[in-house]
């Protein structure tokens, strides 16, 4: 039936035209790139700068308490496309063949993963404009089903993850200001996928903003990240502006989150486990705890929400849900997210999980045989379940030193999960595994 439905929604669209198309809210979709949780001022940070993404989160529902699928980019943003977990869309990992980086490799993989329903499939079949731009991994924007775009993905041509897409935000903002120009003109519904891989390494931001965060006793490189951090709201600031400038912004939804966290490596420095390789600390991204996996998810969208703070849980695989919702669209019926927007739905859950795998390999006939841990909120509750998947790679060793099966914390009390309470609560284990086993083997 879903499958009908799109096939339908083409001449739908056409038949009712461009004033049905204007009422219809255009759909701006930010995804930050290697950015903590707590790493905003809206979050609470005293000493980081993120005013344009501070005056958003004063327009929007901010959910204090998202979450990603995985704790690495290209499963992360995979889940948003798709609202599956890794497991089931089978991008676990970002290359094939570890740090070889041969993109040819994944070709068939891709095949296989553009054959699934995705958000951005579903708007362009129902009329919308869409336009990715920043960090890509699934091909060229043509292979994703946008309209438009930037991404060529040709792997001998260096299209690993983004290619010419990640001039976005760092050099330029045009490709994206046309796109938007060029919407309004025609008068279309549209859709942007502004990923740019920011505050990601290369840690370079303008001298004005890294000599505003160099400080005495603070290391070099946190105080790069900090002004990437700046450097990113900077250019989030200028894509809302154009919004304002078109006089679109009131019919403009505009949805933030991050693809997975982050931290210095300096901040864990002395850790005998730290590979020389590794740009960031071990229990940050690649990892099962918060600084990994959570993220701060905001929703605005001028005068049909109302601006407020929420505690609910958020999840990746909620983007395809409410984004179907905001522009009318069926949902498949095997996803598990829910409508960010439906208050009702979204006070009655009270667990959510993800997984995280290898690093560098994927191994895509059998997915997890590359899994390292599992994780599940319920309520106040965290387990991290240890696994020992296959590393297929010398240079997988992020998770070698940890042997501990599992972790249990309590995040209302220990938000930075700083003791597990595994041992001291036996009962809470046993009741979070059991769970953590039911949502496994629903995948």
């Amino acid at each position: 039936m879903y499958q009908l439905i799109l096939l339908l929604l083409p001449l739908v669209s056409a038949l009712l035209g461009s004033a049905a198309f204007a009422e219809r809210p255009n759909i701006v979709l930010i995804i930050g790139d290697d950015q903590a949780w707590s790493d905003y001022g809206f979050m609470g940070h005293a000493e980081i700068h993120t005013p344009n993404l501070d005056a958003l989160a004063q327009r929007s529902i901010v959910f204090e308490r998202g979450y990603v699928a995985s704790p690495l980019c290209r499963p992360s943003l995979a889940t948003m496309l798709t609202g599956l977990s890794p497991s089931l869309h089978r991008i676990t990992g970002n290359d094939v063949d570890g740090r070889n980086r041969r993109a040819e490799l994944d070709l068939p993989l891709r095949e296989k993963f553009h054959q699934l329903p995705s958000v951005v499939r579903s708007l362009t079949d129902a009329g919308y404009r869409t336009f990715q731009s920043g960090k890509w991994w699934e091909g060229s924007w043509q292979d994703g089903g946008f309209t438009h775009g930037m991404t060529h993905g040709d792997p001998s041509n260096r299209g690993r993850h983004g290619d010419i897409g990640l001039q976005i935000g760092r050099n330029t903002m045009q490709p994206l200001f046309r796109f938007i120009d060029d919407s309004v003109k025609e008068q279309q519904p549209f859709f942007v996928w502004y990923a740019p891989m920011m505050p990601h390494t290369p840690h370079n931001p303008p001298a004005r903003l890294l000599q505003k965060y160099q400080a005495a006793g603070r290391a070099d490189d946190v105080a790069a990240y900090y002004a990437c951090c700046e450097w990113f709201d900077e250019t989030c600031g200028s894509l809302v502006s154009h919004l304002e400038d078109r006089r679109i912004l009131e019919n403009t939804v505009i949805i933030f989150i991050c693809d997975n966290g982050w931290a210095a490596r300096s901040t864990n420095s002395r850790d005998p486990h730290q590979e020389s390789w590794q740009q960031y600390a071990l229990r940050s991204k690649g990892s099962p705890f918060e600084a990994g996996i959570r993220t701060p998810v905001l929703v605005s969208w001028p005068g049909r929400i109302a601006p407020s703070r929420s505690s609910d849980p958020a999840h990746a695989s909620d983007l395809f849900p409410t984004i179907a919702a905001i522009a009318g669209m069926p949902v498949p019926e095997n996803l598990t997210g829910i409508n960010l927007l439906d208050e009702e739905v979204r006070g009655l859950r009270e667990t959510i999980s993800g997984v995280t795998h290898s690093v560098f390999n994927m191994t895509t006939d059998h997915p997890d045989r590359a899994l390292q841990y599992r994780w599940l909120i319920h309520r106040n509750w965290k387990l991290i379940r240890r696994y020992k998947g296959l590393d297929t790679t010398q240079y997988s060793r992020l998770h070698e030193w940890d042997n501990q099966e599992f972790r249990l914390f309590d995040l209302t009390s220990d938000p930075h999960e700083t003791t597990n309470l595994a041992d001291e609560n036996p009962e809470q284990l046993e009741q979070l595994s059991a769970l953590l086993q039911e949502f496994s083997a629903s995948e």
